[in-house]
Formats: C-alpha cells, sequence, structure tokens
C-alpha cells in the first residue's frame, strides 16, 4: 500500500501531468485498434507498451528492463525491421506488376514527398534528423526505423510512431488528397484488367535481378530490399511452401507484435512531450500527404499524352502502405462506379512503391552521409 500511495502522489506532482497525457496517447492507439480496427497488430502493442513505460518508476524500462533489453536486441541493431520484411515480401505478388511493369514507375513517382520534406525538414533540424523525418511520407515503418537508426537520430520514437501510424490511417487521410486533386470524371476512368502469363522463371528471377539493381543504384539499400525480395523468393521458388506460409503469418505477426510493444521505449514522457514530437508529425503528415499528391499528378501528367487514360487515383497506391492504399483506391473506385475495379493496378502500383520506398530509404540514407561528408 505504501508503494501505490508513492506512486500517486508522484501522479499529482512535478510532470506527473505528462504520464496521464501518455495513458490517454496509449488509450486513444488500442481504441484504434479495436474499435476501427487500424492496423491492430501492431496499434494495440504499441498503445498496450505506451501505457507501461509511462507508470511511474515502470521496471520495464531502464538499463535492466526487459522492454529496453528487446530494443537493443531487435530495433537498435535493425533486426526486427529486417526480419519484418522477410514476411512482407512472401507477402507480395508482384504478377500485377510483372504483367504491367509501367506500373512500376507511379512506385517512384508517389516518394516525392519524402525529398522535398527532407529539403523542409533541415530547415528545423540536423540532417540526419531531417533526413529520417522524410522518410516518414513512404508509410513505411520498417524503413522508417532503419533510416532514423542508422542515422543515429534523436527522434527515434516520434519518428516511428509517426510512421506507423500514418500506415494505420491510410483509409482516412488519402481519400480526401484524392478527391482533392482529381475529378468525379477521372476518378470514373476505367482501367480494364490484361492479365499475362507470368513464367515461373521470371517470378524467380525478379527478385535476385531487383536486388541486384537496387545494389548498384542505391547500395545502403540492399539489406531493405534484399530481405524484402528473398521473402518473395521464398514465395515464388515452390519449393519452400511451409516456409512461406509461416514467413506470411507467423512470423509476420509475432514480429509485429513485439515490434509495436518495443517501440513504445521511445514512447516515454520525458522524451516524447516535447514541441519537436508536433512538429514531426506535422512534417511527417506533409511528407505522406505530398507522397500521395505525387502520385496523382504524376498520373495526371501522363494522361496529357496518352490515348488510353489512367485513372490517376492509381498513382495514390504508390506509397509503401501494402495493400492499405491499393485497397483505398480500389473502393474509391466502386464508390464512383460499381462496375469500375481497380484493384490490380492499385496493388500493382501498391507493390512497386514497397520497392520504391526501400530504395528511397538508401537514398536518403547515401545522401544524408554525402552532404554529412561535404559538410564536415
Amino acid at each position: 500500500m505504501q508503494i501505490l500511495y508513492e506512486n500517486i502522489l508522484e501522479l499529482f506532482k512535478g510532470d506527473g501531468w505528462k504520464y496521464v497525457i501518455m495513458w490517454i496517447i496509449g488509450g486513444l492507439l488500442i481504441f484504434l485498434a479495436i474499435k476501427k480496427e487500424m492496423e491492430p497488430t501492431l496499434l494495440l502493442p504499441l498503445g498496450f507498451g505506451t501505457i507501461m513505460v509511462n507508470l511511474p518508476f515502470s521496471g520495464a524500462i531502464g538499463a535492466e528492463g526487459p522492454l529496453t533489453t528487446l530494443f537493443n536486441a531487435g530495433i537498435a541493431n535493425e533486426l526486427f525491421p529486417l526480419i519484418l520484411f522477410i514476411g512482407i515480401g512472401a507477402m507480395i505478388d508482384f504478377g500485377p506488376v510483372l504483367s504491367n511493369p509501367k506500373l512500376m514507375i507511379f512506385g517512384a513517382a508517389a516518394q516525392f514527398g519524402i525529398f522535398f520534406t527532407f529539403c523542409l525538414a533541415s530547415m528545423f533540424f540536423e540532417l540526419p534528423d531531417a533526413a529520417s523525418i522524410g522518410i516518414i511520407g513512404a508509410a513505411d515503418g520498417p524503413t522508417a526505423i532503419v533510416v532514423a537508426q542508422k542515422l543515429n537520430s534523436q527522434f527515434v520514437g516520434p519518428i516511428m510512431v509517426a510512421a506507423y501510424s500514418y500506415m494505420a490511417l491510410v483509409p482516412i487521410i488519402q481519400p480526401p488528397v484524392i478527391r482533392l486533386m482529381t475529378t468525379k470524371k477521372e476518378r470514373m476512368i476505367r482501367m480494364p484488367y490484361k492479365p499475362q502469363s507470368i513464367s515461373k522463371a521470371t517470378r524467380i528471377l525478379f527478385p535476385i535481378i531487383i536486388t541486384i539493381i537496387a545494389g548498384l543504384v542505391a547500395p545502403s539499400s540492399v539489406a531493405l530490399v534484399g530481405f524484402l525480395m528473398f521473402g518473395n523468393l521464398i514465395r515464388e521458388c515452390g519449393v519452400l511452401d511451409s516456409l512461406s506460409e509461416t514467413a506470411q503469418k507467423v512470423l509476420a505477426n509475432l514480429v509485429t507484435i513485439f515490434l509495436g510493444i518495443t517501440i513504445a521505449v521511445k514512447m516515454e514522457a520525458s522524451q516524447f512531450l516535447q514541441p519537436t514530437t508536433l512538429l514531426i508529425l506535422g512534417l511527417g503528415l506533409f511528407a505522406f500527404v505530398f507522397d500521395t499528391a505525387g502520385g496523382v499528378l504524376f498520373a495526371k501528367f501522363l494522361n496529357l499524352f496518352l490515348k488510353e487514360k489512367i485513372n490517376p487515383m492509381i498513382g495514390a497506391a504508390g506509397i509503401s502502405a501494402f495493400p492499405m492504399s491499393g485497397r483505398v483506391v480500389h473502393k474509391m473506385g466502386l464508390e464512383e462506379d460499381p462496375q469500375n475495379f481497380l484493384l490490380m493496378q492499385s496493388i500493382g502500383v501498391n507493390v512497386s512503391g514497397q520497392i520504391a520506398s526501400v530504395i528511397a530509404g538508401g537514398l536518403i540514407l547515401s545522401f544524408a552521409a554525402g552532404f554529412g561528408g561535404f559538410l564536415g
């Protein structure tokens, strides 16, 4: 009872109010996970972990705290994000992209917001922090973690929370941006899907070739791209079906749970409740919105020269939030025209965005290192 009394007193003196705010934030994340079903595998452990680490004198963190130990073992060395990429790669079917390779250019176009925000954030933060903030726009949590950790950003917590929160909020954030950038007529453009038979050899060679190309274009992205493509190779090789199923389900879900509750280490009130956190969240949202707008505007630009028009909404699926963004675009197409099926095209762009965001992360690392060396 004495311990309970002392801990309650702690909440009513000094900065104790900050703990209560973090409990509210944790509760909001749990609410979104359960009530709104927004990325529950991630947001539920993140919300619960946030409450855990913000209990007065919490034994969950600190030098010998179990969550700190887990953080050092899985995030500080980028282990969890890389393992998660194996699971994500095993989930991805590159068939729609291989049937229509031109869809890959939309994945590249939708990374515009990352680099624009990188430049904008450099006005307020040191270069490593600005680069880490810019990558939030990819809506790719594992890539954001790896970039922030490799650049030793001091804002790892807000960056991770922003990246994963915006991933979960794709169905809320993207539709207004898409509607603002397009007309009803454009949203009703139909794109007949013309599937082509993709040989097994092509499916096997694709992840290998992409890894090689990524290594030549952005060497810093090799680990991220390589683990993603290795997961896809497990899926496509045809001799590791049980391993592929494990990677897609058990491995991906287990690592996501560990990732979510471990990120909470950086959600401690004293670290998180800072004015810079709001600025980072705002810049991350800016990057996310401009990535979405960049993909849409690029599609609209191409339509100036094409006879067979592209539905510009599919450009928005070029962010890395797979498969949520592709589903959002498909759903919006059906809302405008119940016979307008854009799922295969939007998913094709979405998986291209997954690759492009990882390469963008490698380029960001290279740019930050290059500029850092130049400035140093």
